[in-house]
């Protein structure tokens, strides 16, 4: 299962210095809904790796307006330094999704 990430726990997970990946969705939200389940298997495929995990944008739009999402799903991976790197934007392959995981690690 990915980690719930809030506003609360954001900058300790990102001071833990793993690359991390992101899922910004809402529970209303029908594409969020077919990547979720890839979110959770790529969760537990890179455990102790990568930290992968997802916020609720109607939860923690402070945190989606600080990265500028404004569709959903949007996917942000940050590198090890904690930068972001590179963003997905809409329902993504799961193939797609592991080669920007791949380019992060």
């Amino acid at each position: 299962m990915a980690k719930e990430i809030t506003v609360d726990n954001f900058e300790s997970l990102k001071a833990e210095g793993k690359p991390m990946v992101i899922d910004f969705w809402a529970t209303w939200c029908g594409p969020c809904r077919m990547v979720s389940p890839i979110i959770d298997e790529l969760s537990e495929e890179y455990k102790g790796q990568v930290i992968i995990g997802k916020i609720d944008v109607d939860e923690n739009n402070d945190l989606a307006v600080q990265f500028g999402v404004r569709n959903i799903p949007t996917i942000l991976f940050f590198n090890k330094e904690g930068e972001m790197v590179n963003k997905l934007v809409g329902a993504q392959q799961k193939a797609a999704i592991v080669a920007e995981i791949q380019k992060i690690m």
